[in-house]
């Protein structure tokens, strides 16, 4: 499912130190790629954490996505 994750992630200095966040929540993205990591499905996340939406979790995954394909020069 195709998604902005611009859309569903904010980082602001006074929550979580920072750390990327499924907007409105104090969930990192990192717990949910974790999660995801650890082979747990998008219905386990949810039952884990009914706050969140599909949708959310695959904003984790664009997002990771977009760090991902981040190039540094030397």
């Amino acid at each position: 499912m195709p998604v902005n994750w611009r859309e569903h992630i904010v980082s602001t200095p006074d929550v979580l130190r920072g750390k990327p966040r499924i907007k409105g929540t104090r969930i990192p993205v990192g717990l949910i790629l974790g999660y995801l990591a650890s082979n747990n499905t998008v219905e386990q996340i949810i039952d884990e954490f009914p706050d969140i939406s599909k949708e959310q979790i695959a904003a984790c995954l664009d997002y990771a996505r977009d760090l991902s394909d981040f190039e540094t020069v030397a």
